[in-house]
């Protein structure tokens, strides 16, 4: 609520700190002299306070999930950009005292290159993610140093904000600091509010990371301008406003010439990421999808929000790794965590005795693709047209705490690495309760626990975590076939529970046939086979027999895992994740 107009006490000075570079003010007490009635002028520069707020936030989430999409660990990329943006704001509040006398040219000039600097930060960030990632060296720290130069330079153009638009609200007519602070903070909060519900909900699901961006500084180069330009024009020289209105022209243009190329700068990152053939490129209610290869003999890739899932060429090993010893028992009623690709599902059905398999998948496209794509549906040798296989798209989470006891004999856990942050609740002490509550009591589980050789303290606490939901373990590791092959180090498609994001960046390959590399993963990866019992490590013994594995490798993958041990490790749970 804007509080009515309050009179200043007797003998206290100007709130407006001398001349504004006015040409027409009377005099440095005076107040500015408006187009409209002072109660709309007012109410004009709160409703600027709550576009620019909105703008502001959105800058802000911006940063979070494209650093969070392109580097990893959405909560290391979260805490840096909310820190030093905080800080920052800090310092911009601190050197607009300085212009509090120029508060309309300032406030002007000053949302001309937040809106430039905002609009285009997550074009650039992506540019440089795309074009030099490969470079190695000083380069593949390049987008975590743009996200600090940029998060530095928001922050300190919004902080700025604040003192020069207390500046204005006074010149429009005085109030007693206390209610002018309330209102002015009262429209910012409430601003960053409708920003910030806006970002996820509209700005990212229909136009999208690029696009939402360059609209958002668009919006807030106009309010600037036409709110300077329009409400304060006579605080302003002729020369002032000229140059303020070229400015923000210039930066409209440029958004506008970066919003009509979005689409095709997007195409041109995408390959440069991925390569020339980049086949199947959709964005899903979840995730981003890319399927690559599969023509002229070049094996199909998957990749998922940026990150390689699944490579055609060495995929069979990690899928026949995982799933086939889980299924040396009982295998009637199976479980598949993740799997969206159809492709653990493929090893599943190929035992005899299975009845039915559940795949709890949380983005139902990703596995609509899976069955319509010729070449993902070949690989997976059209899994899900089998009448046994069951999709249930939603969070893994949830739905085991709706399952009956006892319901599976096997749960295979085919989730991206525990070091992904969103996948962290899926590797808790509560959520392997969960799965201990649902296996028969002959049941197995098996979890893609990450590399181990990579990350051995984390493959660990997996094994320390399992143990302390009441299982008991045995590890072992699979080394790829082509040790230099890029192969998935988060294993296979995709999350149950959570969108499949990235984990710590990683090593780049230089590859002839990509523009800038290929994701390599580590070469081998690691699993825990669990169960109420001491579980046993074989792979079935009825028909078929596994291409890429044999008991007595099987035994030499256990003793090369126990050789990584580090004992001692607490488990993981949800309100202390430890990875």
């Amino acid at each position: 609520m804007i509080e009515p107009h309050v009179p200043a006490p007797p003998g206290s000075p100007p709130s407006w700190g001398g001349p504004c570079g006015s040409g027409g003010s009377s005099g440095p007490e005076a107040p500015a002299r408006l187009p409209v009635r002072p109660a709309v002028g007012r109410f004009l520069v709160l409703a600027g306070v709550f576009v620019c707020a909105a703008c502001g936030l959105v800058y802000e989430l911006e940063l979070v999930a494209l650093a969070s999409y392109l580097i990893g660990d959405s909560v290391t990329q979260a805490s840096v950009v909310l820190s030093v943006m905080v800080f920052a704001m800090g310092i911009g509040s601190l050197a607009a005292k300085r212009l509090r006398g120029l508060a309309a040219a300032g406030f002007g000039a000053l949302e001309a290159v937040l809106a430039l600097v905002g609009g285009s930060s997550a074009m650039v960030l992506y540019a440089v993610f795309a074009w030099t990632g490969g470079w190695g060296g000083l380069w593949a720290d390049g987008p975590r140093v743009l996200l600090v130069a940029f998060s530095l330079a928001i922050g300190v153009l919004i902080g700025a904000e604040v003192p020069l638009l207390m500046e204005l609200i006074q010149r429009v007519r005085r109030q007693d600091p206390g209610g002018a602070v309330a209102d002015l903070f009262a429209a910012d909060y409430v601003g960053a509010l409708v920003g910030g519900l806006a970002f996820p909900f509209v700005l990212l699901p229909f136009l999208g990371q690029l696009t939402g961006a360059l609209l958002t500084g668009t919006v807030n180069a106009v309010v600037g301008a036409a709110l300077v330009l329009g409400l304060f024009r006579r605080d302003l020289t002729r020369r002032a406003r000229w140059l303020l209105l070229t400015a923000n022209a210039v930066v409209l243009a440029l958004l506008a010439t970066a919003t009509v190329l979005a689409d095709d700068f997007e195409r041109a990152a995408r390959q440069a990421v991925y390569g020339q053939d980049v086949r199947v490129a959709v964005r899903t209610d979840v995730q981003e999808v890319v399927l690559t290869g599969d023509a002229d003999g070049r094996p199909l890739d998957l990749f998922l929000d940026g990150r390689l899932r699944v490579r055609g060429s060495d995929e069979r090993r990690y899928h026949e790794a995982l799933v086939h010893p889980a299924m040396s028992g009982p295998h009637a009623r199976v479980l598949v965590l993740g799997g969206g690709d159809g492709l653990a599902v493929r090893e599943v059905l190929r035992h005899p005795g299975v009845r039915r398999v559940d795949v709890v998948e949380l983005d139902p496209q990703l596995a609509r693709l899976a069955r319509q794509d010729p070449g993902l549906s070949t690989l997976n040798e059209h899994a899900y047209g089998d009448a046994r296989v069951h999709v249930a798209p939603g969070d893994a989470f949830h739905r085991l705490r709706s399952t009956p006891s006892a319901t599976y004999d096997v749960v295979i856990s085919d989730l991206p690495d525990p070091s992904v942050t969103a996948s962290t609740k899926l590797y808790s002490q509560e959520f392997y309760g969960l799965l201990r509550r649902v296996l028969a009591p002959d049941g197995r589980l098996v979890v893609h626990a990450g590399p181990v050789l990579a990350a051995p303290r984390a493959f660990w606490t997996v094994d320390a975590t399992l143990r302390a939901a009441g299982l008991r373990t045995v590890a072992y590791r699979v080394a790829a076939d082509d040790p230099g092959a890029a192969a998935s180090d988060n294993g296979s498609a995709s999350d149950a529970g959570t969108a499949s994001g990235p984990g710590p960046a990683p090593a780049l390959e230089p590859d002839p046939d990509r523009a800038t590399a290929v994701l390599r993963a580590p070469r081998g990866w690691g699993f825990l086979l669990a169960a109420r019992t001491a579980p046993t490590l074989r792979p079935d013994p009825a028909p078929p027999r596994p291409r890429t594995l044999t008991p007595d490798s099987l035994a030499r993958d256990a003793r090369d895992a126990a050789r990584t041990r580090i004992p001692g490790l607490p488990p993981s749970t949800l309100v202390h994740p430890r990875y």
